[in-house]
């Protein structure tokens, strides 16, 4: 059995093994395919086919983490790669509605559940990349809908300072979290547009042996407390890290992240309970606008050498390419008590939940 760990200072060093099974921000339009681009793929030194030599990427982590990869494509496969930053929830309905006629080839990063989501759309395409050899079954869809790059635990933010400038406890547990003594102190995303959020809503239905009814009951109790609710998913560490709040409900390493930022307020808190995690994943667009392009760069995605490019923008996610190195920051699952967490079920229940949430919890942020 794995041993619990209830809170973590983050600048410790957290070592194991890692085990079990975050509107538009984005920094640039896609691109349009180049102009009088070969007709045949032409091969880059040391990556796949061009293609029209032009990539469009849909992203969901950080904004910085984005950057970097489409950076570091576009420099190593020769490739022109522009990107948009979507929340989860908002990149789905995005592919949702340019279904027609897409603008992406790919979609990069969130949680897995938001891919399984996707399929009864049929806006995804199979692919199996090349090195998902190297990526454990549990992180990956057999049939190729969506792979693995990384994974996340969640976790809470909580401010140190505000605590005891109000005298409040420190929560230890999702139950604490529903006691009226944290009124107007937290902050979360809306499930309807946030994978972080939606990790947290399936953690009390896991929690709760997926019993709805009772799960719902909790989050009408924690809802009384919560100050506001995000678009993203990573913005509550922020407000918890400038005190507009005294805890944000996080994937841990956006917390991580913040802290490092300068939020050193800011400690990492595992409720005692268990909580979930997330496997960020990647998929084709179906209908591509070039789906050559699209398979190189998820060739390349799949590697070690890209997996690492995270830990560099301070993007502390667990990447699941066995060969890549870990950072001492990430905070490891092993380490950590974690739920049962389906996400082939939590995938397929995704709207059903987030439609009662928003009509019974409170409605999604305009």
């Amino acid at each position: 059995m794995r041993p619990e760990v209830g809170m973590l200072r983050v600048g410790a060093l957290l070592i194991c093994a890692l085990a079990v099974f975050t509107a538009c921000g984005g920094a640039a339009a896609p691109a349009a395919p180049a102009a009088g681009a070969p007709a045949a793929p032409v091969a880059a030194s040391g990556c796949g086919p061009k293609g029209s030599g032009s990539l469009s990427i849909l992203g969901t982590p950080q904004e910085e983490y984005i950057q970097a990869v489409a950076k570091a494509f576009e420099a190593e496969c020769g490739i022109k790669t522009t990107y948009v930053r979507l929340s989860s929830g908002e990149a789905l309905a995005k592919l949702k509605a340019d279904k027609a006629n897409p603008q992406f080839s790919v979609w990069w990063g969130g949680p897995a559940d938001g891919y399984i989501a996707a399929k009864g759309d049929a806006v995804l395409e199979n692919y199996v990349p090349k090195n998902a050899e190297k990526i454990p079954a549990q992180y990956k869809d057999p049939s190729g809908l969506w792979t693995g790059i990384y994974v996340g635990a969640l976790g809470l933010a909580v401010n140190t300072k505000i605590l005891r400038e109000k005298n409040l406890p420190e929560p230890s547990s999702w139950a604490d979290l529903a006691k009226p003594v944290y009124k107007g102190q937290i902050s979360i995303a809306h499930p309807a547009s946030s994978g972080t959020s939606y990790t947290f809503v399936s953690t009390q239905l896991f929690l709760a042996n997926r019993d709805v009814d009772k799960t719902f009951a909790y989050l009408k109790q924690f809802h009384q407390n919560v100050l506001q609710y995000q678009k993203t998913g990573a913005a509550p560490a922020r407000q918890a890290g400038q005190g507009e709040v005294a805890i944000g409900v996080v994937f841990s390493h956006d917390t991580v992240a913040a802290i490092e930022a300068g939020f050193s307020d800011l400690k990492v808190v595992f409720p005692s309970e268990g909580t979930g995690y997330e496997i960020g994943g990647m998929a084709l667009v179906a209908k591509a606008p070039d789906p050559v392009a699209g398979k190189t760069f998820m060739d390349w995605a799949a590697s070690a050498k890209a997996q690492e490019i995270g830990q560099t923008v301070k993007a502390y996610q667990i990447p699941t390419n066995a060969d890549a190195k870990v950072s001492d920051k990430s905070v490891k699952l092993a380490s950590i008590k974690t739920v049962s967490y389906d996400f082939q079920w939590a995938g397929d229940q995704k709207k059903a939940i987030v439609d009662r949430f928003s009509n019974e919890v409170a409605p999604q942020p305009r």
